[in-house]
């Protein structure tokens, strides 16, 4: 039997207020009222400032940089609408972190993907929204339902309006492949992949491009960019291989430093990201730099789940 929810309401933490704006315009409905600040230690303080008792609540908080504040800052949101009577809580997590230690790859270390999918259940969410994990798994790590939208339809349809001649999706690494297939497959494109291998230190060396690359539009496509090593050496074995041009995308622009420096350095023309995450720090500031908003994919997703209607058309 469905559950009617009386209201819907939408609260923001700190990592990302413009774009759950944006999600808020979609919806059409007013941003939570809430504040949030911080005593002298640093230590969160949190109030709601209006009823929500027996109401739809959406927490949307991405668990960017400052990683830990963002997440601490969240638990400590589920906790107070579980505490005030809220009828059901999602977390709104469009960028997941933690979620490049998902499994025990090597002696003696944690799997930090399933203590934050841990942490989120024990403070009180009864479900939560993402996109593009890591690792698509990742869900397995919940014991409360997942759901887990795909920014592809708003990267795939900016690059098909670019008209690009003789295209190939290039996955980064073997790991990627899966989902440049379904990029190349959706643009009509070529497909070619990077064999990729890590030293002890953690750099990229790329060893080999396969698949034909030599004069056609390369479009480096990955789910996250943090220092910006792996693509822009990507980029360098593309153009040794006789690629034409180079374009990178990728959903999460996590883009530590020195990352946009190297892109700007790079034979890349163009780097293309999702708003999952903040771009409004100096260091990403860029003629290259191209920022999609997903807001109304998260819009649409946030509707269906409170209509309980099928969120199935949005995962693709």
């Amino acid at each position: 039997m469905r559950i009617a929810f009386a209201e819907m309401k939408l609260f923001s933490g700190s990592a990302h207020p413009e774009l759950a704006r944006e999600i808020a315009d979609y919806l059409g409905i007013p941003p939570g009222q809430a504040r949030l600040t911080r005593f002298p230690d640093t230590e969160v303080s949190f109030q709601i400032d209006e009823n929500i008792r027996g109401t739809d609540v959406f927490i949307m908080q991405p668990t960017c940089t400052p990683v830990d504040m963002h997440l601490v800052e969240m638990l400590i949101m589920i906790d107070a609408f579980r505490r005030s009577s809220a009828a059901r809580i999602t977390a709104v997590v469009p960028y997941y972190g933690y979620a490049r230690q998902d499994r025990k790859d090597k002696p003696r270390v944690p799997i930090s993907a399933k203590l934050v999918a841990n942490l989120l259940g024990a403070a009180g969410a009864n479900r939560v929204l993402t996109m593009d994990l890591h690792k698509a798994q990742i869900q397995g790590f919940f014991d409360i339902p997942v759901d887990h939208l795909f920014a592809a339809p708003v990267i795939i349809d900016y690059l098909a309006r670019q008209n690009y001649p003789r295209l190939t999706i290039v996955s980064p690494d073997a790991g990627g492949a899966e989902r440049a297939r379904a990029y190349a497959k959706r643009l009509g494109a070529e497909l070619a992949i990077i064999d990729k291998r890590r030293g002890e230190s953690g750099s990229a060396e790329v060893m080999n491009v396969i698949g034909a690359v030599k004069g056609r539009t390369c479009i480096l496509q990955d789910d996250i960019i943090d220092t910006g090593g792996t693509i822009t050496k990507a980029a360098v074995a593309l153009l040794h291989n006789g690629a034409e041009r180079v374009i990178a995308c990728a959903v999460h622009g996590v883009l530590s430093e020195p990352a946009m420096e190297r892109v700007d350095a790079s034979p890349i023309e163009k780097l293309v990201v999702t708003n999952t995450i903040p771009q409004k720090d100096h260091h990403v500031k860029s003629d290259k730099l191209v920022v999609l908003s997903v807001a109304r994919l998260l819009g649409q997703a946030i509707r269906s789940i409170h209509e309980e209607s099928s969120v199935s058309s949005l995962f693709v």
